[in-house]
């Protein structure tokens, strides 16, 4: 995995907005798991629940239950060494809004 760029300048875009310094929280999706109930009762300390997708597929990036971005997961260098990160390969057209 190799580092991740600093952000970019689009930051600023929209400076003018009040809401533009607002943080918002962004969830990242690696995949999802489907098991019986009774399986998840089994489940202890160091059971492996295997996911619907694999190491080097993209992950979805949401803001609420909107679909904002995908990208692929990155490992930090530097200072940041081990922290995970997200390249954006795919953004949504937020023209519309988030709702």
């Amino acid at each position: 995995m190799g580092k991740t760029d600093a952000p970019n300048s689009t930051a600023q875009a929209g400076s003018n907005n009040p809401f533009a310094a607002v943080p918002i929280e962004i969830t990242v999706s690696v995949g999802r798991a489907r098991p019986l109930v009774r399986e998840l009762l089994k489940l202890t300390e160091n059971a492996i629940l295997p996911l619907d997708s694999r190491v080097d597929d993209l992950v979805e990036l949401f803001v609420g239950d909107r679909l904002i971005a995908r990208g692929e997961l990155e490992e930090l260098d530097g200072d940041q060494r081990g922290q995970l990160a997200v390249r954006l390969t795919e953004i949504a057209n937020l023209s519309d809004g988030l709702g």
